[in-house]
């Protein structure tokens, strides 16, 4: 598979995504939450764009959550090493010059157009992330105007036959580097690029302006969007304290509960500031107090941490160590080798898209080697093969096995701060309650 065929079908393609999807879906992420798949059919000529807040990770989310063998253009640059190069056109990545690249390099978007035209053309889709880089807050910026001069230029080369639809794509990571965690993917409602026909013929600068315009608020609908500057620690902060408990939701998940807030907040600081800003204040004072007393926000809600209860947890720790390590030991590599990695990279959104990669490949390796030592060293067969396919199950059992252990310490630490009557525990607690009053009201 290379440029010049890499709209067409790939078998070989298709396994990898198979297999690097389950281990997206399922494994690196706890939960993935998909909103109006409907809006994707299977008969549309269809370009994706998603916001970009997570680097690779944000064209996975939308690769791992369709059927098609989606085509996504990424900058030239990383395209001058021929086996980099190759692997890339593998992996239906295509390549876009940019000024900063050569203005001989730039005519080869000439070639590179013809091939998005192939893909659109052969159902593939296309994804272009039309914020250009990434950058993580959650906020939609500026869309850069590539994504819909593409479209208008597909169209115009097929005497708008193609009827193209862009598709608003609105991504939400409840954390953007740390595993298992939710993702949420909306699919809005496809844009028709030939309603801009007429205007497009007449003034296609104008049509550009006004369907980037469009994709613009189509987009900031589907997605957590805080244009505040000012209180963006708070509003952020706010949509965990608040909808924390609600990250697993899919009847109603936590993205569009984030909005909701949002929105009401919005309104708030125009009707009553003075109320605003209070809650802001106490968002990020309740954060830093938090933070400071090793506690989180899920241990604040319970208003009891009864002490049957945590000994009754302790035993299940007991119970279940033998587990816990066997888990541990097959999966730890996967978890701690990746954090190291990660150490050497400075722009942090770049971490997850580094963890789940190297993660990904250390299960590609390990795996059949686990496999062959558990069939060489236990007897009978059967026996060995059952082991192996417990690994993963085992993996996240240790997994929650230590986010219970983090439960069941918590609640002691809040007993003790209790029984001592820690006064930034008991303003902490004072704050808290305060900000659930106020929210609660507005």
């Amino acid at each position: 598979m290379g440029r010049e065929n890499i709209e067409k079908y790939s078998a070989g393609y298709a396994l990898l995504k198979t297999v690097a999807g389950f281990w997206h879906n399922n494994v690196y992420y706890r939960r993935v939450i998909i909103v109006g798949s409907e809006n994707i059919s299977p008969d549309d000529y269809l370009i994706f764009a998603p916001n970009h807040q997570n680097a690779l990770m944000d064209a996975l989310a939308v690769l791992f959550t369709n059927n098609r063998q989606l085509i996504f253009l990424a900058r030239a640059d990383i395209f001058k090493r021929k086996f980099i190069a190759s692997i890339l056109y593998f992996l239906k990545i295509l390549p876009v010059y940019r000024i900063r690249d050569g203005i001989e390099n730039v005519r080869g978007n000439d070639v590179i157009f013809d091939k998005t035209i192939d893909a659109i053309k052969h159902k593939n889709g296309i994804g272009i992330l039309p914020e250009g880089n990434h950058e993580g807050l959650r906020r939609l910026r500026q869309l850069k105007k590539g994504i819909c001069r593409i479209a208008f230029q597909a169209e115009e080369a097929t005497d708008f036959n193609l009827n193209i639809k862009i598709i608003p794509v609105g991504l939400e990571f409840s954390h953007y580097s740390r595993i298992r965690q939710v993702l949420t993917v909306v699919y809005g409602k496809p844009i028709e690029v030939s309603q801009f026909e007429g205007l497009y013929k007449e003034n296609p600068q104008k049509a550009l302006n006004e369907l980037r315009e469009l994709l613009s608020v189509e987009m900031e609908k589907n997605m957590v969007h805080i244009e505040s500057d000012e209180d963006y620690e708070a509003i952020d902060e706010l949509r965990k304290l608040v909808n924390g408990k609600y990250s697993d939701d899919v009847r109603m998940p936590k993205l569009f509960r984030d909005r909701i807030l949002i929105n009401k907040l919005n309104r708030l600081r125009t009707t009553e500031n003075s109320t605003y800003k209070r809650i802001c204040e106490l968002a990020v004072e309740i954060k830093r107090k938090t933070r400071d007393l090793r506690l989180n926000y899920r241990l604040l809600e319970k208003k009891k941490h009864p002490l049957g209860w945590l000994t009754l947890g302790i035993a299940g720790l007991i119970a279940g160590l033998p587990l816990f390590l066997f888990g541990f030991i097959f999966n730890f590599v996967f978890i701690k080798i990746p954090d190291i990695q990660i150490k050497k990279i400075k722009d942090i959104q770049f971490h997850s898209s580094l963890k789940y990669a190297i993660s990904f490949a250390l299960a590609l390796i390990l795996m059949p080697v686990y496999l062959i030592v558990l069939l060489i060293t236990v007897s009978p067969l059967w026996l060995g093969l059952l082991c192996f396919t417990f690994i993963p199950v085992a993996g996240l059992f240790a997994w929650n096995y230590f986010l219970l252990f983090r439960r069941i310490i918590g609640g002691f630490r809040i007993r003790n701060l209790i029984s001592k009557k820690d006064e930034n525990f008991l303003q902490l607690k004072s704050n808290y309650q305060e900000l659930v009053s106020l929210i609660s009201k507005i």
